[in-house]
């Protein structure tokens, strides 16, 4: 039986549920589609995906490509959309199961919907859970609906009752199983981006791709011993090894969140267990934890009023905008922030939830806003996790105490030699 892996937010090779099931087939094809949804302009005046991400996805599927063709798979790579391919595909290479990744969230819900309706009838669509620390099976919960609310008795009862599971293993695939594959991986330029040299400031200098990320562990884990460190350096804004940064590999899917758990015990078998190398999936359950909220709420993650339906008094100023993003707010640590993301793509945690609170809290905007200007900035960007964190910090989420950041008690906190704010207001009054 022939059946084809259509890749989307799972770009690896290893623990790879999708992939180990379709291997087990007669023949085996994969692909990608770089679709041009994705980087169009939004109703906002940015575009969907920016340049940042577009290099590192480009990066990313690459690498996948060279993987895949070491297991005797091929990648077909487009710039279309799905539902203008698949079809022709399914007939053309007589394919009886598509495996991918199962999404819930509605733009991809749409994309799968279409794609439906326009397979021939008998098409098998098998999709998996393969983005989680805790599989969605092993929850202790009756329904996504029985979620608590409060992150903290999610993750004590998860913690206690549920085993996180071992990886997937995938196998090789016979020679006979390549076929001739003209397809091209795009240029940036062909994605509508003109060719940008890398910021030497960045905190994030580093590629996409399934090696880049076993590569990045390989230094933080085992070279540097960092995370030994990881929950005391892990609000920090310059350098990088302040923190784990595998939240860009996690997001696109060229490393999964058990491999990352799994790492973390070895380490803790060999080298060191302290409050650091657990806090590091206390991170990785906080993530889960956004994606179990938006299975829970679904659309709700992007409406106004939030999961809590809360009304507030938002504005929409279009000078806001333009000097939130261009970081001449009246915030020094904020503007600092602000013009790291423009220039690299990236921001600290701790940059993150000053500049969305005072986005949301301080000016008042609406808060969705500032969410789609981090979807098409952030290298990393996860749309649970993005929507869930602005609720979150925007008083409409997950977070009980509702709470507003003193930003310039932040910055005396976390910068307090001024070392970050100078570092990327160099060239501005300050």
């Amino acid at each position: 039986m022939n059946t084809l892996v259509w890749f989307g937010n799972d770009l690896r090779t290893a623990d790879n549920q999708s992939l180990a099931q379709a291997a087990k087939e007669t023949k085996v094809i994969a692909a990608y589609f770089f679709d041009p949804r994705s980087f169009e302009m939004t109703r906002h005046g940015f575009k969907k995906t920016e340049r940042f991400r577009a290099k590192f996805l480009i990066e990313t599927v690459t690498e996948l490509k060279r993987n895949l063709e070491a297991l005797n798979i091929n990648l077909l790579v487009f710039v279309d959309k799905p539902e203008n391919v698949l079809p022709n595909l399914v007939n053309e290479y007589n394919i009886h199961q598509i495996y991918k990744q199962r999404e819930w969230t509605s733009e991809e819900v749409n994309v799968l919907n279409s794609v439906k309706s326009k397979l021939p009838n008998g098409i098998d669509i098998i999709e998996s859970f393969e983005q989680f620390l805790f599989h969605p099976d092993d929850l202790p919960y009756p329904s996504f609906q029985s979620i608590p609310n409060i992150f903290t008795q999610f993750r004590k009862k998860c913690e206690k009752e549920v085993s996180v599971r071992r990886e997937e293993e995938v196998p090789s695939m016979s020679k006979d199983n390549l076929i001739k594959n003209s397809t091209k991986i795009p240029s940036l330029e062909a994605l509508g981006f003109e060719h940008f040299a890398h910021e030497p400031k960045s905190a994030f200098p580093f590629k996409g791709g399934e090696k880049e990320a076993l590569k990045r562990i390989q230094h933080y884990f085992w070279d540097s011993k960092k995370l030994a460190f990881y929950k005391k350096t892990r609000n920090g804004l310059v350098g990088t090894d302040y923190s784990s940064k595998f939240s860009p590999w996690l997001a696109n899917g060229s490393i999964s969140a058990r491999t990352i758990y799994w790492e973390v015990k070895k380490f803790e078998k060999d080298i060191k267990k302290n409050q650091d190398t657990y806090w590091l999936i206390f991170e990785l359950i906080w993530r889960d934890y956004f994606k179990y909220v938006s299975l829970k709420y679904g659309n709700d993650i992007f409406k106004l009023g939030g999961i809590l339906q809360k009304s507030y008094e938002w504005k929409s100023s279009p000078l806001q905008l333009k000097s939130w993003t261009e970081g001449t707010t009246t915030e020094p640590f904020v503007n600092a922030n602000m013009k790291e993301l423009a220039k690299t793509g990236w921001m600290s945690n701790r940059g993150r939830q000053n500049v969305a609170s005072y986005w949301a809290k301080e000016l008042q905007q609406d808060w969705r806003i500032g969410a789609a200007y981090f979807e098409s900035m952030l290298i990393d960007y996860d749309v649970h996790s993005n929507w869930g964190n602005w609720m979150y910090n925007s008083g409409v989420g997950n977070d009980p105490r509702d709470r507003k950041f003193n930003i310039k008690r932040q910055a005396e906190m976390y910068d307090p030699k001024g070392r970050f704010q100078n570092l990327w207001l160099q060239d501005t009054l300050f």
